[in-house]
């Protein structure tokens, strides 16, 4: 059987999560305090208490994810063997990384901080905007996008029929108009603070890279896909690169996804808080299995 790990990005953050598996694994809280003295701030009490409007926060989001996603890796490899291959969607991709000893886990912390204090920098709030278009193909939403004014653009394809756009606010507004006079099934502005994964988010991307040179940056010890082309990196300065331009470039999940089935790939495990990349999983391929690692039970459902 061939393996995957998958790691959730914003938005599978909630207010409680984790307290199950913590009370029955120390090192949750372990793993968060560690995060915590790190950053200056106490990450759990945020986990725990709130509230949602700061926990929502890119710049607290990020670190907040991917503490949860290494705790339950943790969890998780003391009593499994490693995945034969990792992915992660958007802000994932750093929690897969760091999983897999391609960086330290403290510098992982703050190198996700300052990623999202500088998306949320990058367009002043109320300038810029997503939307969630469902019942659309790839090429429709595009096509829509093109048709209107001012920047907007693919910014998610998260799975057949789902894509979500960025992009300024009155372009995403008309794109919105067109994709639903197209047929969209739905499409929604989103509650985000901007257009990530746009056009829009280059002088984040800019001012990351000078960051993301100063963290010591290996190889991972596991294979991993990486959303921007959905292939698995050559080498280092690829593997660099392809973080640096994810955060103005979309995020390629479909592709992703089918590129680990094309692997072999035939059990996946999300190893992150909630089960929202199970979901779109099963809308790339129906029959793959997926589990949460979300609770102890799905932890033991996965070893067994």
């Amino acid at each position: 059987m061939v393996t995957a790990a998958v790691f959730p990005g914003q938005g599978a953050q909630s207010i409680g999560m984790l307290a199950e598996l913590a009370d029955q694994y120390p090192g949750v809280q372990t793993r968060f305090a560690e995060a915590s003295e790190a950053l200056g701030f106490d990450l759990w009490a945020l986990v725990e208490q709130g509230p949602a409007q700061v926990l929502s926060q890119t710049e607290n989001t990020q670190p907040v994810l991917l503490t949860s996603s290494q705790a339950i890796w943790d969890i998780w490899q003391a009593q499994e063997n490693a995945p034969d291959f990792i992915a992660g969607h958007s802000l994932g991709e750093y929690s897969a990384l760091t999983c897999a000893g391609a960086i330290a886990f403290v510098d992982a912390v703050k190198l996700v901080r300052k990623r999202g204090q500088l998306m949320e920098a990058a367009v002043p709030r109320g300038q810029g905007g997503m939307a969630a278009i469902l019942g659309l193909d790839d090429q429709q939403v595009e096509t829509c996008c093109a048709s209107v004014d001012g920047v907007v653009v693919a910014a998610n394809y998260n799975a057949p029929g789902q894509v979500v756009i960025a992009g300024e606010v009155a372009a995403v507004t008309a794109a919105v108009d067109a994709c639903k006079e197209a047929g969209a099934r739905r499409a929604v502005i989103l509650d985000v603070s901007g257009p990530f994964h746009s056009p829009l988010m280059q002088a984040a991307r800019e001012d990351f890279a000078e960051v993301l040179d100063q963290v010591e940056l290996v190889m991972p010890t596991i294979p991993i896909v990486q959303n921007v082309d959905a292939k698995l990196p050559a080498d280092l300065d690829t593997l660099r690169n392809n973080l640096l331009g994810q955060l103005s470039a979309p995020v390629r999940w479909s592709a992703t996804v089918s590129t680990l089935l094309d692997l072999g790939v035939t059990y996946f495990s999300e190893c992150g808080p909630g089960k929202v990349l199970a979901g779109l999983i099963r809308r790339v391929s129906k029959n793959t299995t997926v589990h949460s690692l979300a609770s102890p039970e799905g932890i033991r459902a996965t070893i067994a």
